[in-house]
């Protein structure tokens, strides 16, 4: 039976920790991988979580299983965290996942098992795994214009002409900030525009939220979604607590459904449970309970906001730096977009070849569509990148 399996495409990101490891070269430079560094490249615990999970090692007496949606406090939180008061709580339904992205595989399996029809819409450039997932799920996946190379900026006159072609059923994946990988992000009136066609199409909204506070902050990220959440029939959300807790490796996520509907949540409710129960019994408990006491103690709650606000600006400062370094080594404006992009990506714009130019050349880890993480820029090396990436 095993032999009849084919050879899987590599990620090409994971493919590229290797390389990067593999690479013996002391002056390095790795902008490729989607984690926040600090400026001692390293990805660090936040404060209120090293106090959480102390708190947590201390007072937890028991590591049975919670249920099959999670830990509905964590749930509650989240809701909270993502939503605010934009809509009634008894108006929302969730459920804990590993991480944003077992959110997401699990809105799609709710999504096949409502609508197996449903045709699921994704930016271009988005995400990878968008639509990886829904092609292993065997649903039908359609693109729309998102980017435009020119200018750096959101096309949004091409996505809106492609989202019109939007059938009753459809649905559309969103990101709810610091869009992955151009970092350029929807405004406010461009948000109001989207929901009132999807209202019109009869299409369900679904918001990719991970880097809520990475942005213009926690509640200036969230304006968009809660928006569009007051007003559509419906609307699915998968949050990650991976940027905005530090929580990568404890795969912390939840899956929210939203829907004035009681009848619809309940039936949701019941979906969402068996779901879990086919793909992984219980999710995982930790990080979970670890975010739920933070949002949960007003001074953790405090310290998490300023450390989250701290890494925000640290990245504001490291784009401000970068394009000046980039303008001053290209003698033009080409790269001052990057300055004006929000959240840890950013796409340069060059070649997939001038990609692997300043790799090889200067050990500089790119992916290959030009994505940086700008996070993982060193701010004493900035000006060694930007003469590199002119030289290319």
């Amino acid at each position: 039976m095993l032999k009849n399996l084919t050879p899987q495409p590599p990620d090409k990101i994971i493919q590229m920790i290797g390389q990067f490891k593999a690479d013996t070269r002391t002056d390095k430079v790795d902008l490729g991988v989607g984690v926040y560094k600090d400026a001692q490249g390293k990805t660090p615990v936040m404060r209120a979580v090293k106090a959480a999970e102390a708190r947590l090692l201390e007072s937890q007496d028991s590591k049975s299983y919670v249920g099959l949606l999670g830990d509905l406090g964590f749930v509650d939180v989240m809701r909270d965290l993502v939503l605010g008061d934009a809509v009634p709580a008894g108006h929302v339904v969730g459920a804990q996942a590993p991480g944003g992205t077992g959110a997401i595989h699990q809105l799609l399996l709710l999504t096949r098992l409502a609508n197996p029809e449903a045709t699921v819409w994704f930016s271009d450039p988005t995400w990878p795994n968008h639509p990886a997932i829904v092609k292993h799920l065997g649903l039908t996946g359609r693109t729309y214009r998102y980017f435009d190379e020119a200018t750096c900026g959101v096309d949004f006159d091409g996505l809106m002409s492609d989202l019109s072609g939007v059938k009753s059923g459809d649905v559309v994946i969103l990101h709810g900030c610091c869009h992955n990988p151009t970092g350029a992000n929807l405004t406010l009136d461009q948000w109001a525009q989207v929901t009132d066609l999807l209202i019109e199409k009869d299409a369900t909204p679904f918001v990719d939220f991970a880097y809520q506070g990475f942005g213009d902050g926690l509640e200036e990220d969230a304006a968009g979604v809660r928006a569009m959440a007051a007003k559509v029939p419906q609307l699915l959300i998968a949050a990650s607590c991976s940027k905005n807790f530090g929580l990568y490796r404890d795969r912390v996520g939840v899956a929210l459904v939203v829907t004035s509907d009681a009848d619809a949540l309940e039936l949701t409710k019941g979906a969402l449970a068996s779901l879990n129960r086919l793909t992984f019994s219980f999710p995982p408990d930790h990080g979970a309970k670890v975010v739920e006491i933070i949002l949960k103690d007003p001074a953790l709650k405090a310290d998490w906001m300023a450390e989250v606000e701290e890494m925000r600006l640290r990245m504001l400062d490291l784009r401000r730096d970068f394009a000046q370094a980039l303008r001053e080594q290209t003698n033009s404006d080409a790269f001052d977009f990057v300055a004006e992009h929000r959240g840890m990506f950013s796409r340069l714009g060059i070649t997939p070849e001038q990609v692997l130019k300043v790799r090889e050349e200067h050990g500089i880890y790119i992916v290959g569509d030009s994505r940086i993480n700008v996070a993982g820029l060193p701010a004493e090396k900035l000006d060694m990148l930007a003469k590199a990436i002119a030289a290319a």
